[in-house]
């Protein structure tokens, strides 16, 4: 096996076999395929051989791609977006610059920008068929299966969506001009169908966006958040908060609901189909779906007093702490003290929302309780940064769905990303811990091991030849192997 550029291998002495290998390490990794040099001789046949396979449940310790989007080093405590720390952009950028930036590896120009911004308010112009979609829910239906079906509408329509499953070409590998449309698109739309899920839960009017106007000013727009002051265009406040926010979630690496975007990409699927498979995903309970019961929890404590009650159950494992803990940090989110910045520049919306005020009891308790210090148990960035939106009006119903748009960024960038790269279909492979082939009954009065449907279909055969000669030739069992086998089951199943 050739050396890397670096010369560092393991040596690896298969104890089965007494065999050596070296295995070349790149950059801190080896590759799964070397290890798979690892081989011993197969059990039942000696001319065929077993691979070494590494079982890793929850991908705990097992990197599917490499990337050049977003670096976090969990144990420093640091993101960097295409090599630059988060807390640059978060001071001196917006969240459109760090869109570009993720996507196109640069930030933008005053031209690209403009471009860029023009396309995805045209997509955002939801037609009559996607609003009806939308319509057609009960008011008091949840936003999720909403939001699917409003992003399954607009590909119903997206032209290029539907020719990628009909055409033997890839539609976007190495046509980037072609995937950079469809990526403002997909924005576009996932923006519309929230504020059109948010508007008919609450029987509000959905305002069109402004033509060129902001991504974040624009939802807000169309969701009916305005300027109190002119009741005309974006709530500026809001705006300001939620493009320095959404800077922050625009993209965490290689999350759940990433990989599950990444894994429906990888069958050469159009990026909004990626984009339903990622919210999926990020609806479920230990994922953003955490969020939802965070508040509830909170909901059902009420008032801060009752704080420590909840708390003294949680250490008992009778409540789970949800929100709190993150697997990739091993010191304090990064993201953290920017999010407090924000909530201080804020503090009177969020000192008025008596949920927040049980919210940050919680918080204060769990940072000064030792059984949370010593698990290193904080408040992630998500649910901090949802008291936000709670205190800038938004319901919580609607949060998902929100931070999903500030997350899609990230996602297509990662997307991109492989656009560039060999084609590969992810096929993950798995343990089998099952039963082992059992000894079926031969018609010729000998056994013989088999789990194949070939052997089946062959003794089912064998035994509708013999009930044929039974009855002077005439065969009474069906004839086609998938009946054949049925037929089978069947006369055992009798028998028994």
């Amino acid at each position: 096996m050739a050396p890397t550029e670096s010369g560092h291998h393991l040596r690896v002495v298969d104890s089965r076999t007494e065999k050596g290998y070296l295995i070349p390490i790149h950059d801190n990794f080896v590759r799964a395929k070397d290890l798979g040099a690892i081989t011993i001789p197969d059990t039942e046949d000696q001319n065929l051989s077993q691979k070494l396979t590494i079982l890793d449940n929850g991908y705990e310790n097992t990197a599917c791609m490499s990337s050049s989007v977003t670096h976090i080093d969990g144990q420093r405590g640091r993101i960097e977006y295409r090599g630059t720390p988060i807390q640059d952009l978060f001071h001196n950028n917006d969240f459109e610059d760090v869109l570009h930036l993720l996507i196109w590896s640069k930030l933008p120009s005053a031209a690209e920008k403009k471009s860029m911004l023009a396309a995805i308010s045209a997509a955002a112009n939801p037609p009559k068929s996607v609003m009806d979609t939308v319509a057609a829910f009960p008011r008091e239906s949840e936003p999720y299966p909403m939001l699917l079906a409003g992003l399954s509408a607009f590909v119903a329509i997206d032209k290029t969506s539907s020719i990628t499953r009909h055409q033997h070409k890839p539609m976007f590998h190495n046509n980037l001009e072609v995937a950079d449309q469809a990526i403002l698109r997909t924005i576009g739309y996932l923006s519309s169908v929230i504020a059109l899920v948010y508007c008919h839960k609450r029987n509000k009017a959905f305002t069109k966006p402004a033509p060129g106007g902001s991504l974040v000013g624009n939802l807000l727009l169309s969701m009916g958040f305005v300027d109190p002051k002119t009741g005309k265009g974006a709530d500026p406040k809001i705006e300001a908060c939620l493009n320095k926010l959404w800077i922050l979630y625009a993209d965490h690496e290689m999350t759940n609901s990433t990989a599950g975007f990444l894994h429906a990409a990888s069958t050469l699927q159009d990026p909004v189909s990626c984009v339903i498979s990622g919210i999926v995903c990020g609806y479920g309970p230990l994922h953003g779906g955490a969020i939802d019961l965070a508040y509830e929890a909170l909901e059902k404590i009420k008032h801060p007093r009752f704080v420590p009650t909840y708390i003294d159950m949680v250490k008992a494992k009778k409540a789970r702490l949800f929100g709190y803990g993150h697997r990739i940090y091993k010191t304090r989110d990064p993201r953290l003290g920017l999010i407090e910045e924000l909530i201080e520049e804020n503090k009177e919306a969020v000192a008025s929302n008596p949920l927040l005020k049980v919210a940050f009891a919680i918080d204060k308790q769990a940072n000064e309780d030792p059984y949370f210090v010593s698990r290193n148990l904080k408040a992630n960035a998500d649910l901090l940064g949802c008291f936000l939106y709670s205190a800038l009006g938004f319901e919580k119903d609607i949060i998902i769905a929100m931070i999903s748009l500030s997350r899609v960024p990230g996602g297509l960038a990662h997307w991109r990303e492989t656009l560039s790269e060999p084609i590969k279909l992810w096929r993950p492979l798995q343990i089998y811990s099952g039963k082992k082939p059992t000894p079926l009954a031969d018609p010729r009065g000998t056994m013989t091991t088999s789990s194949s449907d070939e052997v089946t279909e062959k003794a089912a055969s064998a035994i509708q030849a013999k009930e044929a000669d039974a009855n002077g030739g005439r065969q009474k069992g069906p004839k086609t192997p998938l009946k054949l086998r049925m037929y089978l089951w069947a006369r055992s199943a009798l028998a028994a």
